[in-house]
């Protein structure tokens, strides 16, 4: 007869008669657990100076563990340029996306604008945080974009399936100032797309800018037209 789970004893003595383990999911010995601990480590090694750890972990066999190294190294100041540029071809698509984060907050943005044109025909999550990148790049630290950049965002504006690809490459055309052709066809794409269209229009001026505006102030999306009205605004006030 099996003795039932939980019973012990042969119901004279209580001596046991068969040992239980405690599940390893229970103790922390379970391969999940393990995983959380380094990657916890490896988060904090950017904060106390465990280089040699975010270094080492640059080359794990788990994506996770190389995404977060790429912040650790990052934020501790050891990650330089070539480095993160070897991480853009990465086979995981949240390391390369990661590496296209960190780009955006480089100090020497210019060397990696090649590299991050190449992600805008990668996966969906990538592509956004490229053409983020691309345009904190041209704004934020006053890089003169290569017209083949240029280029790349607007195909990634007119082309992409994704919006969000295609919201976040004219987002980055209106922080460079450039591509107004091609924010005013995002003017007509859906609502998400048209609101970061409207919004990128504010650098620019002439006829067609105002007709877009106007345009835009009979649009079905309240925020679209909130951000026409604001545009148009502006302009009267200038």
């Amino acid at each position: 007869m099996t003795r039932a789970r939980g019973q012990q004893g042969d119901g004279r003595t209580g001596t046991p008669t068969t040992r239980y383990s405690i599940p390893d999911s229970v103790t922390g010995n379970h391969p999940s657990f393990a995983s959380a601990s380094i990657i916890g480590r490896i988060a904090r090694a950017g904060h106390d100076g465990n280089i040699a750890l975010a270094k080492a972990e640059l080359s794990s066999d788990s994506a996770t563990n190389r995404a977060f190294a790429l912040g650790a190294m990052h934020r501790s100041g050891h990650l330089n340029c070539v480095t993160l540029c070897g991480f853009f071809t990465d086979p995981s698509p949240a390391v390369r996306r990661r590496a296209a984060e960190i780009a955006a907050r480089t100090i020497k943005p210019g060397s990696l604008e090649q590299g991050l044109v190449k992600l805008l025909d990668d996966d969906s999550t990538v592509s956004e945080a490229a053409a983020f990148a691309i345009g904190e790049i041209g704004s934020e630290y006053g890089v003169e974009l290569a017209p083949e950049t240029v280029e790349a965002l607007e195909r990634q504006a007119r082309q992409h399936q994704d919006a969000l690809c295609r919201e976040s490459a004219i987002a980055a055309l209106g922080a460079v100032h450039k591509g107004l052709s091609t924010i005013l066809f995002g003017c007509n794409d859906k609502a998400t797309v048209r609101r970061r269209a409207v919004i990128a229009l504010a650098p620019f001026d002439g006829p067609e800018v105002t007709a877009a505006l106007e345009k835009a102030l009979g649009d079905k999306d309240w925020q679209v037209r909130q951000a026409a009205e604001d545009l148009l605004a502006d302009q009267a006030a200038n």
